[in-house]
């Protein structure tokens, strides 16, 4: 069972980051910019899937301080990051960073909406998700979120393992057709069925639903990955028009219960793995600018990317951008 990780604690504001030293196999040490390493990691997928997609839709997770060259929000934005992305996601805007259901501290909510105004004003779509069960925590939630102009998700569980009961329907459901992600005006984020009692029964709870986007798991909870068929099953909202089915992916770690993970790891890491992380079983920090690392990612028929290229995605939802805060730090 996939369990969802709650966001890196946030940094008080920088005007200056570290540098880290790593001694590469045994070559000479070098300086590593680890935070224009996962910029480029990701442009490099959006550059990879964009080619093979048009339109394929790219949205990383946290890690905000990416957008600019000095990671303040007040700094000069990094273009060709700007330009390999679609949107921004934020989880704990307003609920959910220190605890579930527990307001945000303002300075961190307002730390945040320094990056995701600006954000948004050069064009990108925000997805906000906040961690909120009672109703007028979620209420608020939605209404904060919408006043900033964002796409909002209010979640009541962080396992993100069901449809949320409140509020009763999407906000702002509609029929129009949504071919790309500023056409949406909702999303649903789920990405552990495990609640669920088949996987049929997961694929057509969703397809019931009213939402303008899904952001969901490649695989099922058998770790076998959805197929075309289902995918495009899942693009039509029930009340009229298309929707859009973006493909939850982690760049920043290894997770042991992927198809891609050799139970040898454990005893023999390839150069790329970090240590298992402690708060977190089973997932495990990697050095994501190697490129032994960069192909079980994309550019091969085996490659987590390219499968959900394969499937019909229309993009893809990139988590733990933020793990150059591990290596900085």
């Amino acid at each position: 069972m996939r369990q969802r990780r709650s966001s890196v604690p946030l940094r008080l504001p920088l005007l200056l980051f570290f540098a880290g030293i790593l001694f590469t196999e045994g070559i000479a040490a070098q300086q590593i910019d680890y935070r224009g390493e996962m910029r480029s990691l990701v442009e490099e997928i959006s550059r990879y899937g964009k080619e093979r997609h048009p339109g394929f839709a790219v949205i990383p997770q946290n890690g905000q301080e990416l957008l600019t060259s000095d990671g303040t929000a007040a700094g000069q934005f990094v273009s060709s990051y700007l330009d390999a992305i679609d949107g921004v996601g934020r989880e704990d805007l307003y609920y959910g960073y220190r605890a579930d259901n527990r307001k945000t501290p303002e300075y961190d909510t307002e730390y945040m909406l320094g990056y995701l105004t600006a954000a948004r004003d050069r064009g990108l779509s925000v997805l906000a998700v906040d961690y909120c069960r009672s109703r007028s925590k979620m209420d608020d939630s939605i209404e904060k979120n919408r006043t900033n102009g964002f796409l909002v998700f209010a979640a009541d569980r962080r396992e993100l393992d069901r449809i949320p009961t409140y509020p009763s329907r999407p906000v702002d459901v509609n029929n129009r057709e949504i071919n790309e992600l500023k056409d949406a005006a909702n999303f649903l984020y789920i990405i552990n069925p495990s609640d669920y009692s088949s996987r049929e029964a997961f694929i057509s709870d969703l397809e019931r639903s009213e939402y303008d986007m899904f952001i969901i798991d490649l695989f099922d909870d058998d770790g076998i990955p959805l197929t075309a068929v289902e995918i495009e099953r899942l693009k039509r909202k029930p009340q009229g028009g298309r929707r859009l089915v973006i493909s939850y992916m982690s760049i920043g770690e290894a997770e042991d219960y992927r198809y891609y993970w050799d139970s040898s790891w454990e005893r023999n890491p390839p150069s790329w793995l970090e240590r298992e992380n402690p708060h977190w079983k089973g997932n495990y920090k990697v050095r994501y600018w190697y490129p032994l690392w960069k192909a079980m990612i994309f550019g091969n028929e085996n490659a987590y990317l390219d499968l959900i290229l394969d499937r019909g995605f229309d993009g893809v939802y990139l988590d733990i951008i933020d793990a150059f805060w591990y290596f900085e730090n």
